[in-house]
């Protein structure tokens, strides 16, 4: 009997933006697991499947659900939003492997919204990049602040997920001012709100205008690096290749 466990990358929202394996893959699966919202994306397109949901905050409890069942011999898929190993399950899934011996995981990319958002603004993740969550709920703020500075000073692009929520309804300007200390006030940048999903937005400013942006846990937000401009209404880095 095969005990098998997949985490699977649903991408933003919209079922055409899920990979073609994904789509297969939870075709394929039994029971499908995954935080609430999550589900009420996707189970419309994916009828007759046993769903098992758990609310924020039980992810490990949601995790040991899933490995139960392909343990239990159910093919079995954990979903998570955009890409399963970005800020998603596929590494709690592994770490909580050993305890359900003879499950065998397999992971299954999605697209995540650093790229479905970049796509929406044009092009602002042509060079280096980084990807900087500000929820401290796992992660303390000194660390968050650390990497903030550390990829202002290398002069990355970066992507800011999860910028502010009703208990860190300050982050996103606190993010802002950091950043502001080695990037300039006229910075390029942009957020895309609600990716993939009714309420889709995407929004061009300089940096010192983002720090007074709204924005939410639907929302992504991108700040350019020195090379980043505005093109016809987009927001573009370019890589060099004019230079060569």
């Amino acid at each position: 009997m095969e005990k098998k466990i997949y985490v699977v990358g649903i991408g933003p929202g919209a079922l055409e933006n899920m990979t073609i394996r994904a789509k297969k893959t939870l075709e394929s699966c039994q029971v499908i697991a995954g935080y609430t919202v999550y589900v009420d994306l996707i189970q419309e397109a994916f009828p007759g499947k046993e769903y098992l949901t758990t609310p924020m905050r039980q992810e490990t409890a949601r995790c040991r659900m899933a490995l139960a069942e392909a343990a239990g011999g159910k093919k079995t898929a954990m979903i998570c939003s955009g890409d399963a190993g970005v800020y998603g399950m596929a590494g709690l899934i592994l770490e909580l492997l050993p305890e359900f011996p003879g499950v065998e995981a397999e992971i299954v990319p999605g697209v995540t919204a650093a790229l479905s958002g970049a796509a929406l603004l044009g092009a602002p993740l042509g060079h280096d990049f980084a990807v900087i969550s500000l929820s401290d709920l796992l992660t303390p703020a000194k660390v968050i602040e650390k990497r903030l500075r550390a990829a202002a000073q290398g002069d990355f692009s970066i992507c800011i997920y999860n910028p502010s929520s009703k208990k860190r309804a300050g982050y996103l300007k606190w993010a802002c001012r950091i950043l502001m200390e080695y990037k300039r006030p006229e910075t390029v940048c942009g957020l895309v709100r609600n990716i993939g999903r009714e309420g889709e937005a995407v929004e061009l400013m300089t940096l010192s205008q983002l720090m007074d942006a709204g924005a939410d846990m639907f929302t992504t937000v991108f700040v350019g690096n020195e090379a980043t401009r505005e093109i016809l209404g987009r927001m573009v880095t370019p890589r060099g290749y004019r230079n060569v």
